[in-house]
């Protein structure tokens, strides 16, 4: 940590990374994403105020742990990640998963900053998100994972919505690879999708 003056203190993306426990491109991606504000210096390196990481890090206390669901089985199970504002719609998801037959850890997060924080905490195998949240929705935080360079290509991408076909593409449209699902939400598709990720895990 730099002193850079008496009432503030920043830090480089690898000084945050130590302290957050996450890679430096995922630092970069959350400053890239608005996640983390930075500054730049004359020579171009990002710097982050330490109030900001602090924020961080209790935006992250307040986020649910996994639950484990189906732990009996042999292979590693798959980390699934819910981003939807909806309280009901995350509770109800979290009874359905209990139903699976292989095993699951699911997190939860209730827009796309949350989602972005502990994407890059936690690294899942998929994510599933509503598209319509207040503050980061979900084409922001689909965009970033998928942008260049971010290092989540092989991420699997599940976008949930009342949005039609051409609603989605008047709002720029998502990434390709991103799986589109209507609303009411086709729980069996998505459980057939999440099995075939975790059977890729062995």
């Amino acid at each position: 940590m730099r002193k850079i003056s008496s009432n503030d203190e920043l830090m480089s993306t690898r000084e945050v990374g130590e302290v957050l426990g996450v890679a430096v491109r995922t630092v970069q991606l959350w400053v890239e994403s608005g996640v983390l504000p930075a500054w730049r210096t004359a020579g171009g390196h990002r710097r982050i105020a330490r109030s900001a990481v602090e924020n961080l890090m209790r935006e992250r206390a307040g986020m649910l742990a996994p639950v484990t669901h189906g732990a009996h089985a042999a292979n590693r199970a798959l980390r699934l990640l819910l981003v939807e504002d909806d309280t009901d719609l995350r509770k109800l998801f979290s009874m359905m998963v209990e139903g699976w037959t292989f095993p699951v850890e699911l997190s939860t997060a209730g827009d796309g900053f949350q989602g972005l924080v502990r994407i890059g905490q936690w690294m899942p195998d998929m994510v599933v998100t509503d598209l319509n949240m207040p503050g980061m929705n979900g084409f922001e935080m689909v965009r970033s994972l998928k942008s260049a360079g971010a290092d989540y290509a092989n991420l699997q991408v599940v976008a949930v919505t009342a949005l039609s076909a051409g609603d989605v593409a008047d709002r720029g449209g998502l990434p390709e690879g991103t799986a589109v699902f209507q609303k009411p939400v086709d729980f069996g598709a998505i459980e057939a999708l999440a099995r075939s990720c975790q059977q890729r895990l062995r």
